[in-house]
């Protein structure tokens, strides 16, 4: 419910789908369904979808998508806007039993950190994959000092609705996964930048840069982990 009020009733620019096709975007589009091995032909689940940046951004790169998200408001403007896009209301901990065993592939962009329970979360994941299905989720890094400074000074965001952020170690993450019956848990990191820098060259070439400093791996902006179903 508290999750529900953070996401209604406010604007929210950080997810406005004209961001879809951004640089910014696309490259963590890419790093999520590299690390799941999407490919055209696999039937993928968006979870945490919100109004659909990310949703749409899949169904550029060829994917048979869908998505999902707790809040009504939400996923009626989704579609609306992308009415070719299946759309449906449910929570991640307990999706909709007609949504069970349907995907080849779960992905969520930046919804772990609102998420109470994770056992149960990655219980869902687990719930809606096939057999073999693989599953990745792209979070904030903990370790990376800019999403303090980010929550503190950006209007509409709050401790309270993102804090969570702190919850999202690999150690954590991975417990939660193992006790939910998913394996192969891995964890990648990347990224440096907020977009108003990695969606110029300039930017996204010093981004790289910075990434390749010996040291810096622990320190990246972004943390994607993946697993898979038995």
């Amino acid at each position: 419910m508290r999750q529900r009020r953070y996401f209604t009733g406010r604007e929210l620019p950080r997810m406005e789908l004209d961001r879809s096709a951004t640089p910014y975007t696309l490259r963590q589009v890419d790093a999520v369904t590299a690390a799941c091995g999407a490919a055209p032909g696999d039937r993928v689940l968006d979870v945490g979808s919100g109004l659909g940046r990310y949703t749409i951004a899949l169904a550029r790169r060829g994917l048979t998508v869908e998505a999902m998200d707790l809040t009504t408001g939400l996923v009626d403007r989704l579609r609306q806007a992308e009415p070719g896009i299946p759309a449906h209301v449910g929570d991640l901990a307990s999706p909709p039993a007609e949504l069970h065993g349907r995907f080849d592939v779960v992905v969520g962009f930046f919804m772990l950190h609102h998420v109470a329970d994770l056992p149960a979360a990655f219980r869902g994941v687990r719930d809606l994959l096939r057999p073999g299905g693989r599953a990745a989720f792209l979070e904030p890094n903990p370790l990376f000092p800019g999403y303090y400074v980010q929550i503190t000074c950006t209007p509409g965001m709050t401790w309270r609705g993102d804090g969570g952020i702190v919850r999202m170690r690999p150690r954590r993450l991975a417990a939660a996964a193992q006790a939910a019956g998913l394996v192969g848990f891995v964890t990648e990191r990347f990224g440096a930048f907020p977009p108003v820098l990695a969606n110029q060259p300039v930017g996204a070439g010093v981004e790289r840069a910075l990434e390749a400093v010996p040291g810096w791996r622990a320190m990246r902006a972004f943390q994607l982990f993946s697993m898979r179903a038995p």
